[in-house]
Parts: C-alpha cells; sequence; structure tokens
C-alpha cells in the first residue's frame, strides 16, 4: 500500500478555512489561500407566504416535592392520599438494586402504572440515602414528570417509602 505524501486539496481547504478563524500572534506569517467564496444565494421570489403562526407549547410542569401539594390537587384529594385513604395499588421495591437499575426499574414501573390506569403507586427505597435521596429527581425527569400528580411519604417517619399520585388517563 502506497503512502500519500502532502496534504490533499481537502486538508488544504479545511486548514485554511481553520485558520481564518485564528488571530496572528507573529506579524509577517501569511495565511494559506482559501478556497473560492461560495455564489451569493438567490433572491427569494417575490410572493412569499406568511410564516405560520407559532404554535402554543406548554410550559413544563413545575419540579414536584415530596409532601408538597402540588397545583392541580384539590384539598380533599390531597388530604386522602396523604392520609392513606387512597390505597397503593402497586408497589416496587428497590431494595438491593444498584442506582442505575433502580432508575430503570422507576421509569418502567411508573410509565406501565399510567398505561394500566393505576392512580397511586408506591415505591420503596428502604432507608438507603442514595435511592432514597435519587427517587424524586428520577421521578422530576421530562420522561414521567407529566404523568404524575403527587408525591408523599406514606407516614411522617417512613422516609424509605414515596407514594405516588398519577393523572388519570385522557382518553
Amino acid at each position: 500500500m502506497a503512502r500519500r505524501r502532502g496534504l490533499t486539496q481537502e486538508d488544504r481547504d479545511l486548514w485554511a478555512a481553520y485558520s481564518r478563524t485564528l488571530t496572528r500572534l507573529m506579524p509577517g506569517k501569511s495565511r494559506l489561500p482559501g478556497p473560492p467564496a461560495p455564489p451569493a444565494p438567490a433572491a427569494p421570489p417575490p410572493e412569499m407566504e406568511a410564516p405560520p403562526p407559532p404554535v402554543k407549547r406548554r410550559s413544563p410542569a413545575a419540579a414536584l416535592g415530596v409532601n408538597a401539594a402540588p397545583a392541580g390537587v384539590d384539598k380533599s384529594t390531597w388530604g386522602k392520599f396523604r392520609a392513606q385513604k387512597i390505597r397503593a395499588e402497586a408497589r416496587l421495591d428497590l431494595h438491593g438494586h444498584t442506582a442505575a437499575r433502580a432508575h430503570r426499574e422507576v421509569m418502567q414501573f411508573v410509565e406501565m402504572a399510567h398505561a394500566t390506569g393505576l392512580r397511586c403507586v408506591e415505591i420503596i427505597t428502604g432507608n438507603g440515602e442514595i435511592l432514597a435521596r435519587e427517587l424524586p429527581h428520577w421521578l422530576n425527569t421530562p420522561s414521567v414528570r407529566p404523568l404524575i400528580l403527587g408525591l408523599a411519604h406514606p407516614h411522617a417517619r417512613n422516609s424509605g417509602a414515596i407514594r405516588v399520585l398519577l393523572r388519570r388517563r385522557r382518553t
């Protein structure tokens, strides 16, 4: 296989384009000649349509806090949820999971629970600080945050579990 010596024209053009972005430190040094300038763009046609109106996008949902009453939930429902009068219809136990595996399990669990129409689920992290600390962040990610109404600990002394109030599915 024969080796080529020197730079190809493409390499020279690339180097010339890059060197135009640099400032000189030593006077008197010249730059490589650059490639010819691209042709000027053609004038736009005289009859242009008006641009479409901007699409109104929903602002991202506010971050959820554990035990903080969220907007969109009435006092009665929030009180029932906090007092555990709304039963957890499914539970996910994360004991023994690594953080990466637990994250994947939580995302799948919440999406599956919402898809099947569950209203309240419970996620048990245990009293280990890593999963318990990370779970609220995971539940506020853009992929699952729109599915969740509120978060609460089942009991004031039980910080090793979080109950999740899910939004109702729209059909």
